[in-house]
């Protein structure tokens, strides 16, 4: 992929999980520790305040005590929390930020970042009266769970600014704010998305911002697969660089695969202004992680190009004995175990190599507290990790758990990315049980096998998808002018439902 003429690359971050610091759960030790296993930069978010909260009435009264006792919770521990962020900030191996969380009914939720290891605990009464506090420390604010109902802590796109919110939390735990119809309605207690709040809505008037997913996660598991995760496109693996690719709007929100993307106007990359007086060049090169189903292109947030995966030749298999690359994805868990199921898992390669290999690890889902639920700061300590892998093996353990519903899965996954041809062979041998097959058959379709009789865990190894078949190109030009500045984005979907949201290409004419 070729970004620009600066030498940049992707990295994987969760800019918003929050642990037992607060009215969470877990350690904030784990936290980051989880966090590191599968990401490149993390914040761990403590609640610190909501200056409009409603009076405690009947009805009421554990949602007032639990947010007042983990604010409180949180003033006598501030030192000591800020002080481990810095300690597990290490250039170039896993980037921290320092950050907190201020509720507001009427102005939206909104999470705090900053670079700088001294960020003060303050309260506000707004988002932006908080930012202005803080400084002239780099604080940014970003907006979370927009789609809600305005005045019912969704977002409030009147008192926007760009110069405080550069980027906005577009997908998390909570769902999609993208737009009323996309995949991923907003179920949680706080309500349903309401049409006015959402993404696309705000690009419609005009508001300029980038696109993040983080998790929301309240049990200490940041980048928990499938919860939410943010794209950032940045010099290297430090916090200036990624901060200054943040304010740079170089960023783009997907669910959890790791789908890596490059979207241009002119040359320009997501996030850009850019002076168009003629001909719109867009050109996007996505490398995902399962088959591409859907492509669309959006200008000034109506739909604007799509291209269908049966349309795009996608779906159409190798010849047998093609040489290239495969990815295949091999999952572990279902089952009724509720305290947790342990995987020991390594894996084999003949007549190939391994290329990449990328976990979609979880921790045990929490999005809020409720009355029966006791703190256990060992909640995901899970213990899984990536142990060991080369061109021909792989080692690994995890943890998974029953299935919460038919529609939220608990379960893990290794995606191998293989260089071979149909005859090569992938052995696997999780808990002393050993399943061998050839991407030519994995081609024909997945495979599946318990470990036990009835009712018990087993391991889906997915159907092999060749590499035309999750990569796309594309192409398109725009000669028409529709406002003072278009806005380009683009989503992507994949047929496992994963999806990327890439932030607009603003164009000024």
């Amino acid at each position: 992929m070729n970004w620009s003429d600066r030498e940049m690359k992707l990295f994987w971050g969760d800019l918003h999980n929050h642990c037992g610091i607060t009215y969470g759960f877990g350690g904030l030790e784990n936290a980051l520790s989880v966090a590191k296993e599968q990401l490149d930069f993390c914040a761990i978010i403590a609640h610190a305040m909501w200056p409009d909260m409603p009076e405690r009435t009947e009805g009421l009264e554990f949602l007032v005590d639990f947010h007042l006792k983990g604010f409180a919770k949180l003033r006598g521990n501030w030192e000591h929390v800020r002080e481990t962020v810095k300690t597990w900030n290490v250039p170039h191996e896993f980037v921290t930020f320092q950050g907190y969380e201020i509720h507001s009914s009427e102005f939206g939720d909104h999470h705090v970042l900053s670079t700088s290891d001294e960020l003060p605990l303050i309260e506000a009464g707004s988002p932006s009266e908080l930012v202005a506090a803080l400084a002239p420390l780099p604080v940014i604010a970003v907006p979370h769970h927009v789609s809600y109902t305005p005045g019912y802590r969704g977002a409030n796109w009147e008192a926007f600014s760009e110069s405080i919110s550069p980027v906005v939390e577009v997908y998390s735990k909570h769902g999609c704010s993208m737009s009323d119809s996309s995949a991923y309605p907003c179920l949680h207690t706080m309500g349903p998305r309401d049409s006015r709040n959402t993404v696309v809505s705000a690009i419609r008037s005009g508001r300029k911002f980038g696109f993040a997913g983080s998790t929301d996660h309240h049990a200490g598991y940041p980048g928990s697969y499938g919860d939410g995760r943010v794209a950032v496109l940045a010099t290297e693996k430090t916090r200036d660089a990624i901060w200054e690719a943040l304010l740079a709007r170089r960023t783009y929100a997907i669910t959890g695969d790791k789908i890596a993307c490059s979207f241009t106007v002119n040359g320009a990359i997501f996030g850009s202004e850019v002076k168009v007086d003629g001909r719109r060049e867009l050109k996007l090169d996505v490398t995902g992680c399962d088959f591409i189903d859907k492509v669309s292109v959006y200008k000034n947030g109506v739909l604007w190009k799509v291209v269908n995966a049966q349309h795009a030749g996608l779906q159409q298999l190798p010849e047998p004995q093609t040489q290239g690359k495969y990815k295949v994805r091999v999952e572990m868990g279902w089952g009724d175990s509720q305290t947790g199921y342990v995987w020991q898992g390594n894996a084999r390669l003949d007549k190939g190599q391994i290329v990449s290999l990328e976990t979609c690890f979880r921790g045990q889902s929490v999005l809020a507290p409720t009355p029966e639920m006791r703190d256990n700061p060992d909640i995901n300590l899970l213990g899984n990790k990536l142990i060991a892998w080369s061109e021909q093996k792989a080692e690994w353990t995890c943890t998974t758990f029953k299935n919460v519903s038919t529609r939220h899965p608990q379960t893990a996954a290794l995606i191998f990315e293989i260089e071979g041809d149909t005859s090569s062979q992938l052995s696997i041998e999780v808990n002393g049980q050993i399943f061998t097959y050839t991407i030519g058959e994995l081609l024909e379709g997945s495979r599946s096998a318990h470990m036990l009789p009835h009712s018990s865990e087993a391991i889906l190894v997915h159907r092999a998808v060749p590499e035309h078949a999750y990569s796309f190109r594309g192409e398109w030009h725009d000669d028409e002018k529709e406002r003072d500045c278009d806005a380009y984005h683009v989503e992507i979907r994949q047929t496992n439902e994963q999806y990327a949201w890439i932030t607009p290409v603003f164009v000024i004419s």
